[in-house]
């Protein structure tokens, strides 16, 4: 028991409490009663991303250790928004989109969870939330203080700026509570930005004459701009079903990554010995960084995806055109490369792509475009790659060919 609380704090922040956690482990070793792990995921957004993995990753710990996770889609709580880290009201999201969402979640977790029937329940909290009356709801209301729950940093400081907070936002972390009573966890994991929420489920258990669950949060994973937590609105992030290669790929983007991130992604997003991670890093961040995407690509795609990736990572670096360039077909005869750029979509604007045009950053079929030659045609009568910088490439092909 000792070495598997050992193992959970490598990617917690906090166990409420590590004590209790012990004896609970040690209990259900001795029924055979596996404990019920439950992870709550709003699915305001198409993607899980590996900021999502962190506290997944824990989860899965619990699953090979044979317990049960209860992964809640929250249908109905994304409708009242998750107002953790918000200054602002959340957006309203249609009811389609939502739904959309929430199957996509149940698929891409499967990538990181096991899904056998007796390791993973996925629960909708629709099921209950959908079926309240109005005195459910004031019920469930009536659990809290308006003091308690303005206590939350998020609503503090909002109410201290005067900026507006609706009372269905209040409402929000007694949903989530409620959801741990019904499907009676004994753990709930969470980043560290839920600990509000997920003690708020465990006074509600405690308040229905049930044991409290424990707590167990993760740190945030910092995304790719190496500022702010990873997030799909943000744009930072790395997506569990990225493609490996190509533009927007999971290779690429982990390359991209500030050194400073890379042990924290090693020890929040891997098993590799610490003091081993520290050492690569210390030698060579980029060695580091191709080490960190083959495994985080290994383990979300396959081995053989990993190395081609490296491969032709390799490949475009050093002016190459890699293998799997996708294809655009255009009209065959004379083009302006600014024209190419746009149609390629490597520029949103004629101005965009002067500029890049400029800078000397396009090449075709290898051949770097001067600046001076900027404003020249080029014949297209067959394949041809057009490439921006060292990543970016697509092959034109005139139509008929």
């Amino acid at each position: 028991t000792a070495q598997k609380i050992e193992a959970l704090q490598r990617r917690s922040e906090k166990i409420i409490s590590p004590e209790e956690l012990a004896k609970r482990l040690d209990a259900s070793e001795r029924s055979g009663k596996p404990l019920r792990i439950k992870l709550g995921m709003d699915p305001t957004a198409p993607d899980v991303t590996l900021g999502h993995c962190v506290p997944l990753k824990i989860v899965r710990q619990f699953q090979d250790w044979g317990h049960k996770a209860v992964l809640i889609i929250g249908d109905y709580t994304a409708r009242v928004g998750d107002p953790t880290g918000r200054n602002a009201l959340r957006p309203k999201l249609e009811g389609e989109q939502i739904d959309a969402n929430a199957r996509t979640y149940v698929t891409q977790v499967a990538k990181i969870l096991r899904t056998e029937p007796e390791h993973l329940e996925v629960r909708y909290n629709g099921e209950w939330l959908g079926k309240m009356n109005m005195i459910d709801v004031i019920g469930l209301l009536s659990k809290k203080t308006v003091d308690q729950l303005l206590s939350r940093d998020d609503f503090s400081k909002r109410f201290a700026d005067k900026t507006p907070i609706f009372l269905h936002e209040l409402f929000y972390p007694l949903l989530q509570g409620w959801d741990s009573v019904v499907i009676d966890a004994d753990i709930e994991l969470g980043g560290n930005d839920q600990l509000f929420n997920n003690l708020v489920g465990r006074e509600l258990q405690q308040g229905e004459g049930k044991q409290g669950q424990l707590v167990i949060v993760t740190p945030l994973l910092v995304g790719t701009d190496g500022t702010m937590k990873m997030s799909k609105s943000k744009g930072n992030y790395i997506g569990v079903t990225d493609p490996a290669t190509g533009d927007g790929g999971m290779f690429g983007k982990v390359m991209r990554l500030p050194d400073a991130l890379l042990e924290s992604y090693y020890t929040l997003l891997t098993d590799e010995p610490l003091d081993e991670v520290r050492r690569a890093i210390a030698a060579s961040p980029r060695d580091a960084k191709v080490s960190l995407a083959k495994r985080l690509i290994t383990w979300l795609h396959t081995a053989e995806e990993a190395q081609n990736a490296h491969k032709q990572f390799e490949t475009a670096m050093q002016g190459g055109i890699p293998d799997d360039v996708p294809e655009l077909e255009i009209e065959k005869g004379e083009h302006k490369p600014v024209m190419l750029l746009v149609k390629a979509g490597f520029a949103t604007s004629n101005s965009e792509g002067n500029r890049k045009l400029k800078e000397g950053a396009v090449r075709i079929d290898g051949e770097k475009i001067s600046p001076e030659k900027a404003n020249e045609v080029i014949m297209i009568d067959r394949p041809t790659v057009l490439q921006l910088g060292n990543r970016r490439f697509v092959r034109l092909v005139p139509k008929g060919s």
